[in-house]
């Protein structure tokens, strides 16, 4: 039984195949930086006004609760199940199957989310340029960039973990650049009042602004997470992948400080509440006013930041099936692996096949912005919900491991602090009307919670199948495979009855 698990390890996903660059990248990338400064945390603005740069600070500091714990678990198991790994070892194998169930099927929507984004971004950025070009021409983009992300996803972890070093390296450095650029033009207009609350949007008056447009903007930290899939891929992974998590939360998350600072000096604290995505008040249309040329490049870093975002969650769907597909708690095909390139090919095919359908599917059953809005909430709402359900694996896990290993603040405190800062965001992207800030989701958006509902249903029919029929299977959402490959001993115990060995 030994002999046979170590075999099963030893051919399973590419050992030492990338490191530390590669793997913070896969983070970097999956948080889509670019997208999330001219996108995500602009819509905080109608809150926090002038005063969105310390809503960021806030945020930043929420987040870095749960990636602190992140950080600590992906350091004890470092496995391609990550997550699901996570809540087996914390809690219950059958808490992991759930939260597998639910990941993959958000990850998997991810890179269709990107698509559709890259598609009428694209279509719409020509149209203005030359009226010729029709803005509702917006597919071929979608589906070029579903070709890319599929042929690197192919060519392996190496391949798909330096093109996102590549475009992560690209999209940060041109809106730093940028964001200098603002800074210096401002002058004199240049204050720290910003991270105080002076400059709040008028309907939303001192901390409140601030809070809620910090609720908004903690959900351009989603993705901070990526690098934990990759585990089995990566050179010492246990010290690479606590350094990556904690790295790219801390690292993006001061990026975001700087950037939304740098534009609010320059429109101005006082007319900050105006701004937005599109229009003249935007990081596009502020390019475009005041920059020349420079405007191209802040679109390129945008586009640039759908391709890298789509890629290093394509990564997490697969490494995500492979793991459970490994345990055959899906259907064994899906940990199929290439013979030269040890990538999920099956994993791969399958996630093409999800990303273009529901491109097209939604995209041209409604049209792809609200198609992207169904999607982004579907995701957020369930992303969010496995945070904080890793925030109580955390504390589960350290007390399980007992005084010796515990860490009261960083395994008991922050936790709990994780979890009371994602529950005012999971309220507000399920945009069920607890604060007076949060809209209430009007359809097609709305039927997010009910698809949500209906996935996760028909995951407890499958638990509960699985539970009757394979328990072991279950009881297997909680093995990290490295260590059986590098110490045996480990395959006896589980195979003993002990699934936590």
């Amino acid at each position: 039984m030994a002999g046979g698990t170590t075999e099963e390890a030893t051919a399973g996903l590419r050992r030492d195949a990338i490191g530390l660059r590669e793997v913070l990248f896969q983070s970097v990338t999956a948080m889509a930086p670019a997208a999330a400064v001219a996108a995500s945390i602009p819509s905080g603005a109608a809150f926090a006004g002038g005063s969105l740069p310390l809503a960021v600070v806030i945020a930043l500091v929420a987040c870095l609760f749960t990636a602190s714990c992140v950080a600590e678990l992906a350091r004890e198991l470092p496995a391609a199940g990550s997550v699901v790994t996570y809540a087996a070892r914390g809690l219950h194998p059958a808490v992991g199957f759930l939260v597998g169930w639910g990941y993959l099927f958000v990850e998997a929507l991810v890179p269709p989310l990107l698509l559709l984004q890259l598609g009428f971004t694209v279509a719409g950025t020509l149209h203005e340029e030359w009226a010729s070009w029709p803005a509702g021409l917006w597919w071929p983009w979608s589906l070029a960039g579903a070709a890319v992300i599929a042929v690197t996803g192919y060519l392996g972890v190496r391949a798909s973990a330096r093109f996102g070093t590549v475009l992560g390296v690209f999209e940060v450095a041109v809106l730093l650049v940028f964001a200098g650029w603002l800074i210096v033009r401002a002058g004199s207009h240049n204050t720290l009042s910003v991270f105080g609350t002076s400059h709040t949007a008028k309907e939303y008056g001192g901390f409140s602004g601030v809070f809620a447009g910090s609720v908004y903007t903690v959900l351009a930290f989603a993705g901070f997470e990526a690098a934990a899939p990759l585990a089995e891929e990566t050179r010492d992974p246990r010290r690479t992948m606590h350094r990556a998590v904690l790295g790219a939360a801390l690292g993006i998350g001061l990026f975001y400080v700087v950037t939304t600072y740098a534009m609010t000096v320059y429109v101005g604290p006082d007319r900050f509440a105006g701004f937005g995505a599109a229009g003249d008040a935007s990081w596009e249309g502020v390019a475009r006013a005041s920059f020349g040329l420079f405007w191209v490049l802040v679109f390129l870093a945008v586009v640039n930041s759908t391709i890298a975002n789509a890629n290093a969650c394509a990564n997490v769907s697969t490494r995500t099936a492979f793991a459970l597909a490994r345990i055959r708690v899906l259907p064994r095909v899906l940990a199929t692996l290439h013979p030269r390139y040890r990538s999920p090919v099956a994993g791969v095919a399958v996630q093409t096949a999800v990303a273009v359908g529901a491109v097209l599917g939604l995209g041209f059953g409604y049209d792809p912005v609200t198609a992207f809005l169904l999607l982004a909430t579907v995701i957020v709402t369930v992303v969010i919900g496995v945070y904080i359900v890793v925030n109580l694996a955390c504390v589960g896990y350290f007390l399980r491991r007992g005084r010796p290993s515990l860490r009261p603040v960083r395994h008991l405190l922050l936790p709990l602090l994780g979890i009371v800062a994602f529950v005012p965001a999971l309220l507000t992207a399920a945009g069920l009307p607890v604060f007076d800030f949060v809209t209430e989701l009007t359809a097609p958006v709305s039927y997010a919670g009910p698809v949500v509902g209906v996935w996760m249903a028909a995951g407890v029919i499958v638990l509960l199948v699985l539970i009757r029929r394979h328990p072991d299977r279950i009881a297997d959402t909680a093995r990290v495979h490295l260590e059986e490959a590098d110490d045996p001993t480990h395959a006896v115990h589980r195979r003993n009855g002990d699934p936590t060995r």
